[in-house]
């Protein structure tokens, strides 16, 4: 299979490149790959030809979106519809990799593959415009949703709680943010399964179980061997951020499911990643 990545050097591209390393694979990432530059775009998908393209350059950074909402809606947005298409040109399917953070968290059960988005930040809408353009662009389609990724070498929640040890002294985190930690080699291990088969469509794809951020740190500084860190319960409120978070997005994976793709616990996960990835795990 020929597979074309975007987003190549961020956490889930680099994971990518590893679960799809028997097959023919060209990972691209900025500066060569500016997914907003549609000549750059054309040019990678056209010259390559790919079979799939997996879509998982993007803007997530949550506090520069609400700050710079054209520029969330340009990456997210905008770049999926000229990935996609692309892809219709080069008739090739697409995999774009969303986000909890579609939904609102009024829901206090797991969001299924069919309940209506409402995303209620910049971030949220912003991922949002992209489904919905590789919607109505192609048919051949996958729209995996996903929630709290991190893997060994990215600036993600794991690496910030131990970086805080470090040059803090009581740790805050909030308990009315719910979602499902995601470890990207689990989730790219996932995508493959799903790519190898044409069940076009949504899909959720988390670890299983939910936890909130507090509940992750804590379980952050157990594995790491730091049970001594002083850890304060808070909620988003008390930070004053210019944005909110659903304050509860499990994702439900039924349709995966029915393939035969179902991700382990989400606290098997993480302990592995400190078991393989010990000396990087804070980085």
């Amino acid at each position: 299979m020929r597979v074309l990545i975007t987003g190549g050097r961020g956490q889930l591209g680099r994971e990518l490149q590893q679960a799809l390393a028997s097959q023919t694979v060209l990972a691209q990432d900025l500066p060569e790959l500016d997914v907003t530059n549609t000549a750059a775009v054309d040019r990678a998908i056209g010259q390559f030809r790919p079979q799939v393209v997996v879509h998982a350059a993007a803007y997530t950074d949550t506090a520069g979106c609400e700050t710079n909402p054209e520029l969330a809606t340009r990456v997210n947005g905008e770049g999926a519809r000229q990935v996609a298409l692309a892809c219709r040109q080069a008739d090739a399917a697409m995999l774009y990799v969303s986000t909890n953070e579609v939904f609102d968290g009024q829901k206090n059960e797991p969001y299924l593959e069919s309940d209506e988005p409402k995303p209620i930040n910049a971030y949220g809408r912003s991922k949002l415009a992209g489904e919905r353009y590789v919607q109505s662009i192609l048919d051949g389609f996958y729209i995996v949703r996903t929630a709290w990724l991190y893997a060994a070498g990215g600036n993600n929640f794991p690496a910030k709680v131990l970086r805080a040890v470090a040059s803090e002294g009581e740790l805050r985190f909030v308990t009315d943010e719910v979602a499902s930690p995601t470890w990207a080699r689990d989730l790219a291990q996932a995508i493959v399964g799903l790519i190898g088969q044409p069940a076009y469509g949504i899909y959720h794809l988390t670890n299983s179980d939910c936890c909130s951020r507090y509940q992750w740190a804590q379980r952050v500084l157990q594995l790491a061997g730091r049970d001594d860190v002083a850890l304060r319960p808070v909620v988003q409120a008390d930070f004053g951020a210019p944005y909110r978070k659903p304050p509860y997005s499990e994702l439900a994976n039924r349709a995966a499911a029915a393939l035969g793709v179902v991700l382990r616990p989400w606290q098997e996960a993480l302990q592995e990643y400190f078991l393989t990835t010990p000396a990087r795990a804070g980085r």
